[in-house]
């Protein structure tokens, strides 16, 4: 470890496991990145297809990886999504006493185990192999919020999609509409996984989460009154917020291949603010219809867009539409986000509001057209429209379908209309924030070397 203290490092020698899905490592590498800055060594699992193409930018020797195959035999293969997660966790618990073996056996054994909530019964885990261990949470503390507010028998599901006005302690009031799909009744058979998230946490040592305290406050107070809560976002690369790692400009991990050059190029002949950027993440597959609607849309506001469109996906455009765009849009399969949504030419980000989008545009104080599709999104664009107040929401029919005329309307408002200057002001602002929450002496910059500071002195 040349000239790092070796006793400090395997003393507070952490293991971290994300859920093998990108929403879920990024978060968490940036988590590593902000323990090794400070010393802490650490090690993370992650998927060995990962191993040639994964690059952790923020070089530092205290981070290690340990690659391990999440592939299914051929009596494995799940039909169904509670399945799927059934099986990653059995290969996580599988593997991990071979892991910690290791550990242990290159004199620098494993003091504290960190696991993805998506991983149930995490704590239990944990102590079962003797460590202390804390989940990490990847959604907002508004969501988990609800979750919990659920399983205390305060919301009753599956419920009648008449019903509105929920009141609930911590939340702002909400509707049918701003709540997570797998609560309503759309992913019935997810919810008793969901819930198995909140198992044993308040036996957990720590409860970590990928906020900060000013975004969230009563939200976090609230949970923090059920379980040991600690905040420490926006889990987003440091060269955006506080420039304190060095040359920490990527996640280093990316299940897709980014066509960045490509991308920033076409952006550099923009004039400021004159772009959409569009992206509905790495996970969301929506119809052809929608897909449809969301172009035409695009082409009725007249700006130009950027649109990163997985290949998978990029076959329900029409050749029509395709054709129709080529002088105002570009269109990828992949983007390097935090650099695009750092170009000056970006005026407004169209997103489907999963919560690392939401805290990248927060953190670099872009303006959000928000198209939530499922999950957690629905919640986020509730917060974001009418917490926050940094974006405007498309709104959608009963059958959840949005019309090429109201996309239009948003993105003009986003872009040029009454709305423009009062969220960009607060997106501005709320950039600040998050920049000050992950600075020396910030509030979960705070949390993380309190944490650190106990495992040491433990």
């Amino acid at each position: 470890m040349g000239e790092i203290d070796r006793e400090l490092a395997c003393k507070t020698h952490v293991m971290i496991i994300p859920f093998p899905a990108q929403g879920h490592m990024s978060p968490m590498m940036q988590f590593s990145k902000r323990l090794a800055f400070k010393g802490v060594k650490v090690t993370m699992v992650v998927p060995l297809k990962l191993q040639d193409s994964m690059q952790i930018l923020y070089d530092s020797p205290l981070i290690s990886l340990e690659c391990i195959t999440f592939d299914f035999g051929k009596d494995e293969i799940p039909n169904d999504m509670q399945s799927y997660m059934g099986f990653m966790k059995l290969k996580i618990t599988t593997v991990l006493p071979e892991l910690l073996e290791k550990q242990e056996n290159n004199g620098c054994p494993v003091k504290f185990l960190v696991i993805d909530s998506l991983f149930p019964s995490g704590v239990e885990m944990c102590h079962q192999f003797g460590l202390r261990g804390a989940p990490f949470f990847t959604q907002s503390c508004a969501v988990n919020a609800i979750y919990l507010n659920v399983l205390q028998g305060r919301l009753k599901i599956p419920f009648d999609k008449g019903l509105s006005n929920f009141s609930l302690p911590s939340l702002p009031v909400l509707d049918t509409v701003d709540m997570p799909s797998n609560v309503i009744g759309t992913f019935p058979d997810l919810w008793a996984y969901f819930s198995r998230q909140f198992s044993g946490l308040e036996k957990a040592d720590w409860v970590f989460l990928n906020s900060f305290d000013k975004l969230e406050t009563e939200e976090a107070k609230w949970l923090a009154s059920h379980c040991p809560l600690t905040t420490v976002g926006p889990a987003i690369p440091s060269m955006y917020l506080d420039k304190k790692l060095p040359n920490d400009k990527k996640y280093g991990i990316s299940l897709y291949k980014p066509e960045a050059e490509v991308c920033l190029n076409w952006l550099d002949e923009r004039d400021p603010g004159t772009v959409v950027y569009i992206s509905f993440g790495s996970v969301d597959k929506l119809s052809q219809e929608y897909m449809e609607e969301i172009g035409r849309g695009l082409l009725k506001s007249n700006s130009f867009f950027l649109w990163a469109i997985r290949d998978s996906e990029r076959e329900k455009l029409s050749s029509d539409f395709i054709s129709e765009s080529s002088e105002k849009g570009l269109i990828v399969s992949w983007c390097p986000q935090l650099d695009v949504l750092a170009h000056r030419a970006v005026g407004s980000f169209m997103s489907h509001c999963g919560w690392n989008s939401t805290l990248e545009a927060l953190s670099l104080g872009v303006p959000v057209v928000a198209v939530p599709v499922w999950f957690d999104q629905p919640t986020n664009g509730k917060y974001i429209v009418d917490i926050w107040r940094v974006g405007v929401r498309v709104p959608v029919d009963e059958s959840g379908m949005v019309s090429r005329e109201d996309v239009a309307a948003c993105i003009m408002d986003a872009m040029e209309g009454d709305s423009k200057e009062e969220i960009r002001e607060n997106a501005l602002k709320w950039r600040q924030v998050a920049i000050e929450a992950m600075d020396e002496g910030g509030s979960s910059d705070r949390n993380i070397d309190d944490f650190i500071s106990k495992l040491v002195s433990s």
